[in-house]
C-alpha cells in the first residue's frame, strides 16, 4: 500500500527522450532512484514512459526543503546536465503540493 500523498511536495518532471544512448539513460535513472530514495523526506515516485519517449515522472517529498535538497544535490545536478547533453530533447518541472489523495484498486 503505498503512502497517502495528501500536503506532499510533488515535483512533476514531463520529459521527451533522443531514445538514443539507453543502457546510459537507464543506469543513470536507476542510480537516481536509489540515490533519490535515501535523501531525507523522500516519499516516493511515480514514473511513465511511452514508445515515443514522452514521460512524466513524480517525485514526492515531505515539504519543499526536501524537494530543494533533492533538486541541489551534487550527483543529481551532474546527472541532469548529462541530461540535456545526451539523453533528452526537452524536459520540464513543475513543482506542486498535493491538496487531496485517494486511488481505486481493482485487485
Amino acid at each position: 500500500m503505498r503512502d497517502h500523498r495528501t500536503g506532499q511536495i510533488a515535483v512533476i518532471f514531463a520529459s521527451t527522450r533522443n531514445l538514443t544512448d539507453d543502457p546510459g539513460y537507464a543506469a543513470a535513472a536507476e542510480a537516481m532512484d536509489v540515490l533519490a530514495a535515501r535523501q531525507p523526506g523522500y516519499r516516493g515516485i511515480d514514473s511513465v514512459r511511452d514508445a515515443d519517449g514522452r514521460g512524466i515522472t513524480v517525485s514526492y517529498w515531505i515539504d519543499d526543503a526536501a524537494a530543494i535538497a533533492w533538486r541541489d544535490h551534487p550527483d543529481h545536478r551532474a546527472t541532469r546536465e548529462e541530461g540535456r547533453a545526451r539523453w533528452y530533447s526537452d524536459y520540464s518541472v513543475s513543482v506542486a503540493r498535493v491538496e487531496r489523495d485517494y486511488g481505486w484498486s481493482g485487485e
